[in-house]
This record gives structure tokens, sequence and C-alpha cells, in this order.
């Protein structure tokens, strides 16, 4: 995720204009090599409905992984409404903007669309069946937001491995994901990356403690 130097995934209403300039492609090619080792993407409901309406007819680097890799949903009421470009929210709209894109979408490949109006959804059970996946074998589960999703699983300790993306800005007020934490999380920096425009990539794992 990317992240303010005060701790926001996003402005107050979403918003991610903030991290556009200093996104260069030093800093997407990171992105997609950390995407393309995963055999899963996890998600939140409204997360799952920009990413529905944006990736399927997307050209950016990022779309190959985004596309093809399964997903599964997660959302209280087990059941995820059909995606609808009337459901997006300000950070894909900041998206679509910065990139010169419009809401008005191209007709999608059909096998594209059927891997995103058709993901695994979860969500009566947060904790077991994010503990029954990473349990599973196969390749490394991806987590995206949005901030209350994302803040979930970091309340359950659920998350293995932290690669934040450090932006050279401070919000303020904003989204945090660390806002729910019932003690001090303690996590050691096991790989540091500094890009041209000024961004810093951290991948954090949390220590082990030992009773």
């Amino acid at each position: 995720m990317s992240i303010s130097l005060d701790g926001f995934v996003g402005g107050a209403n979403g918003e991610n204009e903030w991290i556009f300039p200093t996104m260069g492609e030093d800093v997407t090619t990171w992105i997609v090599e950390t995407l393309e080792t995963a055999g899963l993407h996890v998600m939140g409901r409204r997360t799952y409905h920009d990413m529905a309406s944006y990736w399927p007819t997307s050209t950016s680097p990022f779309a190959a992984s985004m596309n093809s890799i399964p997903k599964m949903v997660f959302t209280r009421s087990a059941v995820i409404e059909r995606p609808d470009l009337r459901l997006t929210t300000t950070a894909l709209k900041d998206a679509s903007k910065a990139h010169g894109q419009t809401q008005q979408m191209a007709q999608p490949d059909e096998a594209i669309c059927n891997l995103w109006l058709n993901p695994n959804v979860g969500g009566t059970d947060l904790v077991s069946e994010i503990g029954e996946l990473k349990d599973s074998d196969g390749k490394p589960i991806v987590a995206h937001g949005g901030a209350s999703f994302a803040a979930s699983l970091i309340e359950h300790n659920l998350v293995d491995e932290y690669h934040l993306i450090v932006h050279p800005v401070a919000l303020g007020q904003g989204l945090p994901i660390f806002d729910r934490l019932p003690n001090p999380l303690s996590m050691q920096l096991v790989e540091c990356r500094q890009f041209a425009g000024g961004a810093i990539a951290k991948v954090f794992e949390p220590n082990k403690i030992t009773q």
C-alpha cells in the first residue's frame, strides 16, 4: 500500500492523487514484481468494485497481474453486487484522472471480465478464512485495501509482510490502517529501496514473540 509520512493510506474521503507525483517507472517496476509473485488477490468489497471497473480495460503495467490472478472478496454480508461504475470511489476517479482516462470503458475481454465478475467471496469469519488460505499450499496472498479491510487484517495479526511505499507527503488527516492495534506492533525492516522521485519502498515483517 502507498502511505503518507504521517501514516495515512488515503485522504479523508479516500483521495489518492497525492501518490502520483512520485509514482515513477522504478516504483511501478517494484510493484509489478511483487504482484507477479501472488497466487491470490484478497480485497474488501469497495476495493473490488473499483478494481473490477478499472482493470479489465486498463493498459497499465499492473493490468496483466491484476487481471490474471484469482481474486477473493471479503464482505460482512457474504454477498457482493455486480460491479457498477456508479459504485466507484474517489480513489478510482483520482487514478483515472492521473492516467488521462475517463470513466467511459471500452468493451473488456470476455475471459478477463468473467474472472472479475466471479470472484470467491468470504467474510463471515475473517480470521478463520484467511488462516485457512495461509495454511494452504501455493504462492503468496497479496492483500489490497481499502483502509478498513487492511486495518482488520492488521488488527487480527494476519499480515506476514507489510509492503509499504512511503511517499514524501504529509496529509494531516486521512485514512489510517494501524489505528485498531490492541497492542504496539514491533516489526523488523527486511527491505528498503529509495526511488528517483522520492518515494521509499519498505518491507517489514512482524517480530515473532516467544512466550
